[in-house]
């Protein structure tokens, strides 16, 4: 019979800064060997512990951090569901999101001098995603034209192109050939995406992160500079739309 048992590891926690409750979610990792705490792109903190982790030593590890997440946490991107009234970007470009009052039909662009509106038909429970497929369809389609464009210039071939909705990644290359890429470049200005798939585009080439690679994407894309600044600048806000 045992006298003590190991307290049990939450699913959650809440971690007092500033005065003000903030929820942090609690995961454990075959992989992780420390604990770590971080704060994705969409979502709220999380506490990551080692599959040996103690709750005694997170919790310590945790407090510690408190000075750390209060400085970090103001910089979180706050969730933009595709919902009618809601503003999201499109192609680098704010549009309003308005029912059309139609059933049926595709979403449709309105210009009327400076403002932009996606008209988004369909019952108003099934609008968001109705939203999120149509940007995904258009997304799709400017980034099968820039890895074209892309793997021309480098003279590689792209086997398939995917959309995924990674809450890190933008992107991946598989030696096979195969492209994957985060649906929400769409709402990123055109230079961003064409940055995106031309990187990508050059892992077919070089498969890592070297001098080499970086060449690789300048040769295709000579200002890929442009694309890459605005997205470390702006990416952790992008990811929050459509959550």
């Amino acid at each position: 019979m045992k006298l003590f048992s190991r307290p049990k590891i939450p699913t959650s926690t809440i971690l007092e800064i500033d005065g003000q409750p903030v929820v942090v979610q609690v995961r454990t990792n075959a992989r992780a060997r420390n604990y770590r705490l971080s704060i994705p792109h969409s979502g709220g903190p999380v506490l990551t512990l080692p599959p040996h982790g103690r709750w005694a030593d997170a919790e310590a590890f945790l407090r510690r951090q408190t000075n750390w997440l209060a400085a970090r946490l103001p910089r979180a991107a706050a969730p933009v569901s595709f919902l009618p009234g809601a503003i999201i970007p499109l192609r680098g470009r704010d549009h309003l999101i308005a029912a059309s009052g139609k059933t049926r039909g595709r979403v449709e662009l309105l210009e009327e001098g400076d403002a932009l509106t996606l008209m988004v038909p369909g019952d108003p429970a099934h609008q968001a995603r109705r939203l999120t497929d149509w940007l995904k369809q258009e997304a799709e389609i400017d980034l099968k034209r820039q890895t074209m464009v892309h793997a021309a210039n480098l003279g590689v071939t792209v086997r398939a192109l995917r959309l995924r909705s990674q809450s890190t990644r933008w992107g991946s290359c598989s030696s096979a050939g195969n492209l994957n890429f985060n649906w929400r470049l769409i709402l990123a200005p055109d230079y961003v995406l064409d940055y995106v798939a031309a990187h990508e585009v050059a892992h077919l080439v070089e498969m890592n992160h070297s001098a080499a690679f970086w060449a690789t994407v300048s040769k295709t894309l000579p200002d890929m500079e442009r694309g890459r600044t605005w997205l470390k600048a702006n990416g952790r806000q992008l990811m929050a739309y459509g959550i």
